[in-house]
């Protein structure tokens, strides 16, 4: 009886310490024989049939928008990718070793799917990767990795600054095509552009607008890969270009606009609009630092500001047009003035030269003809002089209402098309 109860004591103890074991995560590893001598689980995809695909789940949340530099036709993000895989070889039942339902692993000890970006133009230090590979039962593998990501995308400033830039980062498989390996996502577009916009920690100048994930093929003669698409669609914030650009253009428009109403005999309105023009040269010299110079079409920006300066430039020649009308018609008008009379003749004469009545009457009669014709040749040369005048006040009326004509229905258009979707 004794012996039967010491042979249960040992039994009890046996059992006991077999399960204190099995609790370890060192009895786990060494059930999956997760060691680093085992190449098999390195080097090879994770299936136990060869013809079987790998399925990988990508999700990109934004985390920030850190720029956009048009001249390189760049942009940079503040992105977190979550990737996750099956292992077929990497599964156990959790019950058996005491509910262990999670285990975090090294990153070289297993095999890892070699998804890049394809339009990735950032260094290899930007990248924060986790040192550890997250392993449940099932042998579901997830990584999560940081990335300040710079990429290219093709920027269209036609609206600049009130553009909105749709652009693409393409995942796929460097090495395995889609029998291998196949990419999927867990979520929508939706989903990913609800959690970017709450999980945001920075925007600067731009706003996300939508995240839309697409799911496709990249083909080749030869093979045919699995791609994952994400398109970020960001709109600018065009309140600083509005301040320092726009409004002051037109504010100085709107001055060249009332310069029509400043005498031009005093040769002040030539002068104003010449400070007007200087003015908008010094703000265009801004927007070399803006815009970048490999754009094909012309932004509607650089089309605002040429029409302005162009619109004063020619206000300025009309200025001083009319200024050489005015100045033509007074220099005449001083000639006139400034022309000798004729002296007058004392109608008696000497004594001795006296004419009688009679010759005295013609002599008379005579100068009075004579100063008649001198004031009608007077009035015509004053009319003549005048004529100058007459015509730059045409000129001005005329330019006038063609300016303010232009001006109206051109920045109507401008903006019109600026604001369109």
């Amino acid at each position: 009886m004794a012996a039967l109860r010491t042979l249960a004591f040992l039994s009890i103890i046996a059992v006991s310490s077999s399960q204190t074991s099995e609790c370890s995560y060192s009895s786990l590893i060494d059930h999956l024989n997760l060691t680093a001598s085992n190449e098999a689980l390195q080097i090879a995809r994770p299936v136990r049939s060869w013809n079987t695909t790998t399925l990988v789940q990508l999700d990109m949340v934004l985390l920030g928008i850190l720029g956009v530099d048009e001249k390189s036709q760049t942009v940079s993000l503040h992105v977190l990718i979550r990737m996750s895989w099956k292992n077929e070889f990497l599964s156990w039942n959790s019950t058996e070793f005491c509910g262990i339902d999670m285990m975090n692993i090294p990153r070289s000890m297993v095999w890892i799917p070699d998804v890049a970006i394809m339009e990735d133009a950032s260094d290899t230090g930007s990248v924060q990767e986790d040192p550890f590979l997250q392993l449940d039962p099932s042998g579901l593998l997830k990584v999560t990795s940081r990335q300040q990501l710079t990429y290219t995308c093709q920027l269209n400033l036609f609206k600049f600054p009130f553009d909105e830039q749709n652009c693409s980062l393409e995942f796929s498989s460097l090495s395995y095509n889609r029998r291998s390996v196949r990419l999927e996502t867990s979520g929508n577009g939706t989903l990913f552009t609800t959690l970017s916009k709450k999980l945001k920690m920075t925007e600067g100048e731009w706003t996300l607008m939508e995240l839309q994930v697409t799911e496709d093929e990249a083909s080749a003669p030869l093979w045919t890969k699995s791609r994952l698409r994400y398109m970020v669609l960001l709109k600018r914030k065009p309140f600083l270009y509005v301040i320092n650009l726009i409004l002051p253009l037109l504010f100085l428009l709107f001055l060249d606009l009332a310069s029509f109403f400043i005498n031009e005999s005093r040769g002040e309105k030539l002068s104003f609009k010449v400070t007007v023009l200087l003015s908008i040269f010094v703000l265009l010299l801004n927007l070399q630092t803006i815009l970048p110079s490999t754009e094909e079409a012309m932004p509607m920006l650089a089309i605002y500001c040429v029409s302005i300066f162009t619109l004063v430039f020619l206000g300025v020649l009309e200025s001083v047009l009319v200024s050489f009308l005015i100045e033509l018609d007074e220099s005449r008008r001083a000639q006139v003035d400034d022309r000798p009379k004729r002296p007058s003749e004392d109608p008696d004469g000497p004594e001795e030269n006296r004419p009688d009545d009679q010759n005295l009457l013609h002599l008379i009669l005579d100068k009075v003809l004579l100063m008649l014709q001198q004031v009608q040749q007077e009035r015509k040369e004053k009319r003549k002089a005048g004529c100058f005048r007459k015509l730059a006040t045409l000129i001005d009326v005329v330019f006038f209402a063609i300016y303010l004509t232009t001006i109206v229905v051109s920045l109507i258009a401008l903006f019109l098309i600026w604001m369109q979707n």
